[in-house]
C-alpha cells in the first residue's frame, strides 16, 4: 500500500464503489499506485485525488474522461 494510511484505505473501502473516483482509488491500492503519481499524471492536486478516492467529490468534465480511461488502462493492463 504505497503511502496509504489505514484510515485512508478504510475510507476508500467504505465509499460507494459505483463512483468512478472510488473505483480508481481501489485500483490504485490494489496495484500499489501512489496518489502523487495519479495527481501528477492527471494534472491535479493530491487532495483532489483523495477526494475522488473517498467519494467526497467526483471528477468533472475532461477529468472524468481521463479518470475513466485510467481505470480502463489499469484494469486492462492487469488482466
Amino acid at each position: 500500500m504505497q503511502g496509504y494510511t489505514i484510515r485512508v484505505a478504510k475510507a476508500i473501502e467504505a465509499a460507494d464503489g459505483s463512483l468512478l473516483g472510488v473505483k480508481l482509488g481501489r485500483l490504485c491500492i490494489d496495484h500499489d499506485i501512489g496518489v502523487a503519481k495519479i495527481a501528477k499524471y492527471l494534472g491535479v492536486t493530491r487532495p483532489t485525488v483523495y477526494s475522488w478516492f473517498t467519494g467526497k467529490s467526483e471528477p468533472q468534465g475532461s477529468y472524468e474522461d481521463a479518470v475513466a480511461r485510467l481505470v480502463y488502462e489499469i484494469t486492462d493492463a492487469n488482466k
